[in-house]
């Protein structure tokens, strides 16, 4: 039997499509299992990263809370978001990727039994880090339609009760591509506010928004600043996944605790990594909205495919999801019938909260327009009937 810390945690099942994928290394074979992109990252970011490999500063453990040019950038970056000032000294941690530093805060912040209120479908790996950290994952629904999806605002409200102590939330959230306009954003911290809770905003992908939308960061909202952790990540928006590096922005109050809780856990973040995330982040929005316009142009190919199937259409993010309920197959069966019939890889939502074992996850950031340009026929012909 498993530690009870392990109840509950399961695999994500990327893995199995990926390696069943990486075996079969056929060129017709659409990747779009797994959370990548071919777009690659910032010049600047790459020629950075080649200097450091000859920085000796670079090659060490410390210091423990991450580089300053790196704070000071993720304190800028933020603190223009959000319309707040960040003290870079007292108030920023950098940290081995974003989903590492989101253990860290919620090892910092929850007691066993501690509720967890979190939008569903979710990506596992937070559900994950919420029971490794001896939390309890409540499950809010994304309402789905034909026009994407929305955060059901009476069943957040609800869900509040006296063990909740986090709202850990995510837009463009992951599988979905749900993006919470001024008006979610306002009710969460309303909600915040009234109780007494801890958000944490996984910033992830948050500049990554479709159809003109803009960015609305909930720690610029009134009253959050104070209650409000933002844990970002060099690997979506700036493309440096095999970087592995994110920041942590919190009240100045328990940085020190979440600081601790990092070097005993995974120490520090990636050395010759950091300063190719500080020119990234330095650089502005330019090279993020470059990058995003070509996800949405890939991302309106696949929906143009895909049209008149059961798709549920992102606002932003890198992926979205299939209903696959309708033809009458379950998640796991149509992922098989995808790789074998329609040579395609994609990700069954078993296990990633609320209903999502009727759903199949694809990623359309990680292959170009023109090999995307034909997946109509092929998950037609995998799952069009059952």
């Amino acid at each position: 039997m498993p530690v009870s810390r392990l109840r509950g945690v399961v695999g994500i099942g990327v893995d199995r499509f990926g390696d069943a994928a990486d075996a079969a290394a056929g060129p017709e074979l659409l990747r779009l299992e797994n959370l990548d992109t071919d777009v690659r990252p910032a010049a600047a970011a790459l020629a950075a990263t080649r200097a450091a490999i000859d920085d000796d500063a670079a090659n060490s453990y410390l210091p423990f809370p991450g580089s300053a040019r790196l704070r000071a950038a993720a304190a800028a970056h933020v603190s223009r978001l959000a319309g707040v000032d960040v003290d870079w000294q007292r108030q920023t941690l950098i940290c081995a990727g974003g989903l590492n530093g989101i253990l860290n805060v919620l090892l910092t912040l929850l007691e066993p039994g501690d509720e967890v209120l979190i939008a569903e479908p979710a990506y596992v790996g937070l559900l994950n880090r919420i029971r490794l950290a001896g939390g309890v994952p409540i499950g809010v629904p994304l309402v789905p339609s034909e026009t994407g999806w929305t955060l059901d605002l009476d069943a957040l409200e609800r869900a509040v009760t006296a063990r909740t102590r986090v709202m850990l939330m995510m837009s463009p959230s992951m599988p979905t591509g749900c993006v919470h306009g001024r008006s979610d954003w306002e009710a969460i911290a309303r909600l915040c506010r009234d109780h007494d809770l801890w958000l944490v905003h996984d910033a992830a992908m948050e500049r990554i928004l479709f159809d003109g939308r803009v960015v609305v960061a909930p720690a610029g909202l009134e009253g959050m600043a104070d209650r409000t952790v933002v844990v970002g990540s060099a690997s979506k928006e700036l493309r440096l996944i095999g970087w592995r590096v994110g920041w942590v922005v919190a009240p100045s109050a328990i940085v020190g605790e979440i600081g601790l809780v990092a070097i005993s856990n995974v120490v520090c973040q990636v050395g010759i990594a950091q300063t190719a995330v500080a020119a990234a982040l330095e650089a502005g929005d330019e090279d993020v909205a470059l990058a995003t316009a070509e996800w949405e142009r890939r991302c309106d190919v696949v929906l143009d495919e895909l049209a008149g199937l059961p798709v549920l259409p992102p606002h932003g993010g890198w992926s979205f999801l299939l209903d696959v309920s309708a033809p009458g197959h379950a998640a796991a069966d149509a992922s098989a019938l995808l790789f074998e019939r329609g040579k395609v890889a994609a990700t069954p939502m078993v296990g990633w909260g609320g209903h999502p074992a009727q759903y199949v996850r694809f990623v359309f950031a990680n292959e170009p327009a023109e090999r995307l340009a034909g997946l109509g026929a092929r998950v037609r012909l995998a799952v069009g009937a059952a």
